[in-house]
């Protein structure tokens, strides 16, 4: 591990939250993990800047390509790795995730990430980092959209609720229904095992968390409300990751469970295929936890801005998640 990289490994202790984007803060655009396939996926990414009421700073190899990745891993990381140690540099936005951060996690210089606090956002690819910044770093870290990503109303609601407000953003929204269907499956909440609990946010893509298994980066789960996501996964990966999970006594002492979107699930097994909550059942359902799935969490243009590390309230029978927390200052 290299010095850069060596925050002290924050255990229990609260991690330190950033201040808070308002009108004018500088935000460094980094693609850590996959490259920009389209020319208007950047045009996106600073217009969006913009119209939110930031200045965009271009990292200098954001729109490289080499094969699957944004870039070599020096010019991925270079970019990342300048963004945390300008100190003009306001928040860093993640382009897009893809693949690639786990070839430069264990480079990436979270000591200065640790001595000037400031937001981190993506998702999917980007939860090794935003994972190793809280438990490295000791920083909170934002599980939001990404950069190149349309902003729907209910997602800048979530996202300028959380990160431009110095206190607790209470209870996240929930998509309405259509007006029009009585039993509607599109955006539905389900319970899988009642009750309540508080505890500080964990999690991400779940692929991507197995990842981290055996490595300082892996968060710290006991009493955390662990959120998951996924997306073009087969049901049995799911279920092996789960039972990982289990294996190595990860679950064990969870708060609850909000399980998002596994966006694009299959079931390609020839012999057959059990149900998503069947699988959820096996795993999560017995653990004596709240735990419910279907929350606007993943690979969706309409979704929560989560912050890692911040205490939550979550209320499985009312499917109901509340921030209890202020996550930046």
């Amino acid at each position: 591990m290299s010095e850069s990289n060596r925050g002290a490994n924050m255990g229990s202790k609260a991690p330190a939250r950033p201040p808070r984007l308002t009108h004018g803060s500088r935000v460094a655009l980094v693609a850590p993990a996959g490259p920009l396939l389209e020319r208007d996926d950047l045009t996106r990414a600073d217009a969006l800047c913009r119209a939110l009421g930031y200045e965009p700073v271009r990292g200098p190899h954001v729109r490289g390509r080499h094969g699957y990745l944004a870039g070599t891993d020096e010019e991925r990381l270079g970019d990342l790795n300048a963004a945390f140690r300008d100190p003009s540099v306001d928040a860093i936005w993640c382009i897009r995730g893809g693949y690639g951060t786990t070839r430069i996690l264990d480079r990436i210089d979270f000591a200065a990430l640790s001595r000037r606090p400031r937001p981190l956002i993506g998702f999917s690819d980007i939860t090794t980092i935003l994972n190793a910044a809280v438990s490295r770093a000791g920083v909170v870290a934002f599980h939001g959209p990404v950069a190149r990503a349309p902003m729907p109303p209910f997602s800048r609601w979530h996202f300028e609720r959380v990160l431009t407000c110095a206190e607790p953003a209470g209870r996240l929204g929930r998509l309405p229904a259509p007006p029009d269907v009585l039993i509607p499956r599109q955006d539905r909440i389900v319970t899988l095992s009642g009750g309540v609990a508080e505890g500080p946010l964990a999690g991400g893509n779940l692929t991507l968390l197995q990842c981290l298994i055996g490595t300082p980066y892996f968060p710290e789960l006991d009493g955390a409300i662990l959120f998951l996501e996924d997306v073009g996964e087969d049901l049995y990966r799911v279920d092996r990751i789960l039972a990982h999970l289990r294996l190595i006594g990860a679950l064990d002492r969870l708060a609850g469970v909000v399980v998002g979107r596994f966006t694009d699930l299959e079931r390609n097994m020839a012999d057959g295929a059990l149900g998503f909550d069947e699988v959820l059942e096996t795993y999560l359902g017995r653990l004596g936890i709240p735990v419910g799935f279907g929350f606007p969490v993943g690979h969706l243009d309409d979704q929560w801005t989560l912050p890692l590390g911040v205490r939550a309230r979550f209320d499985a029978d009312a499917g109901e998640l509340e921030l209890v927390e202020a996550a930046v200052a």
